[in-house]
């Protein structure tokens, strides 16, 4: 096996980082995983493999293996043949880590961004009512809204509609 210098290992990596970068949330899609937070790194390994690590939005995301096909094709389809994609659970993901870009994209398409997530240092209490939260419409920064349903189009977003415009619209939750 030929080893690569580091300056061709690092122009690897950096070509690579910048496609997975690219891959799309499959349920929010003017996201990308990177702008999501979800994409963690993008390293090579030692047989020369690309290593890309991504941790899920919650424990069980459904979107799961979609994210992994996706960032797979992606980089496949430009001559990484040889692509191992790794799941982090630890440190478990924050809604705190999408970006400003991310979050501007969110508005944009309608959708309500998440507030900062609460922080524990001991147990998590547990509750079954809804989550109390301080949010404006997207559309008209209106604070009068009401939740519809805890749960959206996904487990990750519930449903609110604005008092003021009379729109629904999706709020990302705070985790």
């Amino acid at each position: 096996m030929v080893t690569l210098p580091s300056t061709d290992t690092t122009r690897r990596e950096e070509t690579a980082r910048a496609l997975a970068a690219q891959v799309t949330d499959p349920e929010m899609p003017m996201l990308t995983l990177e702008d999501l937070g979800v994409l963690r790194d993008v390293s090579s390994g030692d047989r020369g493999q690309i290593l890309v690590t991504i941790t899920p939005t919650y424990s069980g995301c459904p979107a799961m293996g979609a994210m992994r096909d996706d960032l797979l094709h992606a980089l496949r389809d430009h001559g990484f043949d040889d692509v191992e994609i790794r799941v982090r659970l630890h440190p478990a993901w924050s809604s705190d880590w999408i970006s400003a870009r991310g979050r501007a994209a969110l508005v944009e398409h309608g959708i309500s961004v998440p507030g900062a997530a609460a922080r524990h240092d001991g147990p998590v209490p547990l509750t079954l009512l809804p989550v109390p939260r301080a949010l404006t419409c997207p559309r008209c920064d209106s604070v009068e809204v009401s939740l519809v349903s805890e749960f959206g189009s996904t487990a990750c977003k519930a449903m609110y509609r604005c008092a003021c415009c009379l729109e629904p619209f999706e709020h990302v939750k705070e985790i």
